[in-house]
């Protein structure tokens, strides 16, 4: 049985951080169980362009206020608490926070906890 606690993760390769975003990452291939699980917050302002080439990643607002919007097509989507946004076939798409959000991502396959996003916001 696996046990963490957010505080656990803390400073270790579990912890990332940017610009306006911080992300502990739960649980990693290491564990076993296939799926990586974090718990980020998204500071008010916050605005990425990200892109999942090699995992499927879903996320879950908890809190706050945001869009996302498809990067091939244009479409925005507003995000609030208790909104889910999946990207099943590795879309590239723009996160925007417009109030302090708090969601709760997956990444499947697993990630390793090493790690970076590109440049051109690729993991």
């Amino acid at each position: 049985m696996i046990v963490k606690r957010l505080e656990d993760v803390v400073g270790t390769k579990g912890d990332a951080h940017g610009d306006k975003w911080h992300s502990l990452r739960l649980l990693h291939k290491e564990d076993g169980l296939g799926v990586t699980l974090t718990d980020s917050i998204l500071e008010a302002g916050f605005q990425m362009d990200l892109w999942q080439k090699n995992h499927l990643e879903a996320c879950y607002c908890l809190e706050g206020e945001g869009t996302v919007e498809e990067l091939d097509n244009g479409t925005v989507h507003g995000i609030k608490a208790g909104t889910l946004y999946a990207m099943n076939c590795h879309d590239r798409h723009r996160i925007r926070a417009k109030t302090r959000m708090r969601v709760i991502c997956t990444f499947f396959p697993a990630l390793t906890g090493e790690e970076k996003h590109d440049a051109d916001g690729s993991l």
